[in-house]
């Protein structure tokens, strides 16, 4: 099969997936009981109130009909207007969402930084004391509930240590004496802009048990990918030829062999992140951290149903587009795949 023909195949597969997200999360919605006309009116409303509330939102109609006319201002780009909040719901994700990208990609480059180097000592230590500490630590990482890690160590590193913040995202003396500048919504990235570097200072305090919290999970599977690749490498003959040549272990394992055994752990990665995007709403409600996690839970516990749509339909469309790139990434560097 061409290439162009399996990433078509590949499309409208993805197009299919987000359509059944948006139909279970649309009918899930409606089905639970609540009355979003009186939410959206407010505090004792009247039956007129609620009667124009329900014209204005589209409840008048019946289910299917609801269905269509979301999805065609949903193709618009219109996602509905918050109940909680009346905004956009589009204009509240893109509000929220730059703080949780900002934990996730802190966590995966944590991940990046301690799995891979992990997996490659440990293939090279192979049955030894150390493989078998780093394979048992990997093990625990990807088995922990994620977010009674981050509660363990608020204890620890809050409570006994007394050494790093409980939660936030910065400190609300600093964020009141020196403001931060928001042109991206990255604190770490706005901060150093504007060269305000004790705001900075205090954002990257209180990044470190949430990023930590949430990169448990991929550096124990990065560790393992990176180990069984590299061991599968390092028992090839050109490695057997750079070690006849006298090479230093350290040059063959970093050069040679983890430049053929990277691939898969590149492929989990790029999966783990669409992973974290959804684990970071557990970790942002333990720590408290203002992000689309945060707003995820306000908006199921008021039963705002257009912004839970909207945030599961965004976050189905991240993990299919990631799942979509791998696959094509995965085809053009092995046809066999196409074949399957």
């Amino acid at each position: 099969m061409k290439l162009r023909y399996y990433v078509l195949r590949r499309l409208l597969l993805s197009v299919l997936v987000l359509l059944g997200v948006c139909i279970i999360t649309f009918t899930l919605a409606r089905i639970v009981p609540s009355n979003p006309a009186m939410m959206w009116v407010g505090s004792h409303p009247t039956a007129e109130q609620i009667a124009r509330a329900r014209q204005e939102l589209g409840l008048n109609e019946p289910l299917h009909i609801q269905f269509f006319i979301y999805m065609a201002h949903m193709l618009r780009g219109d996602f509905g207007v918050s109940i909680r909040t009346h905004d956009e719901v589009l204009h509240d994700i893109a509000a929220f969402l730059p703080a949780s990208l900002e934990l996730i990609l802190s966590g995966m480059a944590l991940s990046l930084i301690i799995g891979i180097p992990s997996g490659v000592i440990s293939a090279l230590k192979r049955d030894k004391p150390t493989d078998h500490v780093t394979r048992l630590s990997s093990v625990i990482g990807v088995s922990i509930f994620t977010p009674w890690l981050g509660i363990m160590l608020q204890l620890i590193f809050f409570r006994w240590l007394g050494v790093l913040p409980v939660g936030d995202r910065i400190d609300t003396e600093i964020s009141l004496t020196h403001p931060i500048n928001v042109v991206t919504g990255f604190y770490l990235i706005d901060s150093l802009i504007s060269g305000n570097l004790i705001a900075f200072q205090s954002v990257a305090v209180h990044l470190i048990l949430p990023a930590v919290t949430l990169a448990a999970f991929p550096i124990g599977l990065i560790t393992r990918m990176t180990r069984s690749t590299m061991v599968d490498v390092l028992e090839e003959d050109y490695i057997r030829t750079a070690r006849s040549y006298g090479l230093s272990e350290r040059v063959i394992a970093y050069k040679y062999a983890l430049k053929n055994a990277i691939g898969p752990t590149i492929t989990v990665l790029a999966l783990t992140f669409a992973y974290s995007l959804v684990e970071t709403f557990l970790i942002e409600n333990v720590f408290n951290w203002p992000g689309l996690g945060r707003y995820a839970a306000l908006s199921i516990i008021s039963l705002d149903y257009p912004a839970v749509m909207g945030i599961a339909i965004v976050i189905a469309l991240v993990y299919v587009l990631l799942n979509l790139a791998v696959d094509i990434v995965q085809a053009y560097l092995d046809p066999r795949i196409r074949l399957e």
